[in-house]
């Protein structure tokens, strides 16, 4: 793991300078927050990188990313329409690295930063909850469609995952579903809402908060770099963890990723 972090570190390094030479904002997102005000990098036991972007950045990110030369990082997105890709986001790849994951669809590409565009959600709490539960509705739905089946998860939840994806996807069409998840997202302006966040993230709606929580993008110690993070991180991380201060019992300090295949010395675009 502490080999994939340097591998890690050294990705975010390469995504912080390229968004200072493009004036592109960005925010370390979730743990990777946690672990900058906490840890002053990452969480001891998390072994990724979430960042978001407010919505009219993650454009520009992508289009400059698409017409840019560098080989060693490239960019994912859902919009690329590639085969079982089913994220409504983006990910940043080292194509030095090959990674696999213990999904339904078993992709080969490399180690990855998560790149999430921040959204607005509405300019009141029940306006933003009343527009967050439409965009949640189509997730889950995506997410009962394509992800796996894990152990420790709940067995009803296991079923249900079973018994949505035993239909047919000429009648629920999983790119539909995306595309039309990606358009919900685009609905209202992060600049112009007084409600945002990250719609599709693990926390749900604990996600999305007033938008002075996010504030102007505030450097933070991460690892041996300085990243960028939320003004008010206080705020932001009580939001998503409540206590953010206090370590998790012991039997909870896991990561949650779960993969088949990690080699940091082989490209995936190999043969």
């Amino acid at each position: 793991m502490e080999d994939l972090k340097v591998k890690l570190v050294e990705m975010f390094q390469w995504f912080h300078d390229f968004c200072q030479e493009n004036d592109l904002r960005y925010y370390a997102l979730g743990g990777t927050m946690l672990g900058a005000a906490r840890h002053q990098g990452f969480i001891p036991w998390d072994d990724d990188i979430d960042v978001g972007m407010p919505r009219s950045d993650y454009e520009k990110l992508k289009l400059l990313l698409a017409n840019q030369d560098n080989q060693h990082y490239v960019l994912e997105t859902p919009d690329l329409n590639t085969k079982n890709y089913y994220y409504p986001f983006s990910k940043l790849y080292d194509t030095t690295t090959t990674l696999i994951e213990n999904t339904r669809f078993k992709i080969k590409r490399g180690i990855y930063l998560d790149i999430f565009p921040l959204d607005g959600i509405g300019n009141t709490l029940e306006e933003s909850r009343t527009n967050f539960s439409k965009v949640k509705k189509q997730y889950n739905l995506l997410l009962t469609r394509v992800t796996g089946i894990r152990k420790g998860r709940k067995w009803y939840k296991n079923l249900a995952v079973i018994l949505v994806r035993m239909i047919p996807n000429f009648i629920l069409n999983n790119k539909k579903i995306l595309k039309k998840l990606v358009e919900s997202g685009k609905k209202y302006s992060f600049d112009d809402c007084e409600w945002c966040g990250n719609l599709f993230g693990a926390w749900g709606f604990r996600e999305v908060m007033p938008k002075e929580i996010m504030g102007e993008p505030k450097l933070y110690q991460f690892e041996n770099i300085m990243i960028f993070g939320v003004a008010d991180a206080d705020k932001y991380l009580s939001n998503l963890y409540g206590d953010w201060t206090k370590l998790p019992p012991e039997e909870k300090r896991v990561t949650h990723h779960d993969y088949i295949l990690c080699d940091l010395s082989k490209s995936y675009l190999d043969k």
